[in-house]
């Protein structure tokens, strides 16, 4: 199994959707079942083997500082954002030199997910192989996720590469997207200055035929709004009585 240890988690978004949640606190600190969404983030990291996470800032910086000065199980620092969003991809660009020379994970703030066998991260590190890929995606089947509004992010080749939805043919399968990667640095090699989506570098490696994914076992929720969030917490509620 392939070993990563450090990860970014995309922590600098306004959480407009989130509202009125996120009126006080940044998105990633609404909690769910008592445990606020960046915690079970940086929980499923360290019990994955990582030793370094990179938190970007925003929107109530010095609130998410404070917080994650508690955690002393993993070393956090922080790319600061505070004067100018740079989206996905130049997020990940402007913490590069934080994150190193190998490859890192990089999660969503608003994605937790139930585990059903293996975990997940750990799966995903067993699938990793940089020799063929730029980025490994992991994917969600769309009828068991939860707050998720849409028809599909991707399409899973036979091969384990990826295409977009749009793009399916024959019995390629969709799935939905849950905010979860591993991306080798090559993945923004060449990148645009400044903000800009993560999707364009995606865009690239598809063409190359460097992208890559995994079916998650399990099942993810999209906590993105204030209904999503109830909604994860009576599903966790009800696992936890089961």
């Amino acid at each position: 199994m392939s070993k990563v240890t450090a990860a970014m988690i995309m922590g600098a978004g306004l959480g407009t959707r989130m509202r009125p949640l996120t009126d006080d606190r940044p998105k990633p600190l609404v909690t769910v079942g008592g445990i606020t969404l960046i915690d079970h983030s940086i929980d499923r990291l360290v019990a994955a083997g990582v030793t370094r996470v990179v938190v970007n800032l925003h929107y109530k910086a010095e609130m998410l500082r404070a917080h994650l000065a508690k955690r002393h199980d993993i070393e956090i620092l922080f790319s600061d954002e505070t004067g100018s969003l740079l989206d996905t991809g130049g997020g990940v660009v402007k913490a590069m030199p934080l994150l190193g020379d190998n490859p890192f994970f990089v999660l969503n703030s608003d994605s937790i997910w139930i585990e059903h066998g293996m975990p997940v991260l750990s799966a995903m590190l067993a699938a990793w192989d940089e020799r063929r890929t730029d980025g490994l995606l992991l994917l969600a089947e769309m009828k068991t996720a939860l707050g998720f509004e849409g028809t599909g992010d991707f399409a899973l080749k036979p091969d384990g590469h990826l295409v977009r939805a749009r793009d399916a043919v024959g019995g390629d399968l969709v799935y939905a997207y849950p905010g979860v990667q591993i991306a080798h640095p090559r993945l923004f090699a060449g990148a645009p200055q400044g903000a800009f989506s993560t999707n364009i570098m995606w865009d690239r490696a598809i063409a190359q035929r460097r992208l890559s994914g995994t079916v998650m076992d399990g099942r993810w929720i999209h906590v993105g709004t204030p209904e999503a969030r109830d909604e994860a917490e009576a599903t966790l509620a009800a696992l936890s009585a089961a």
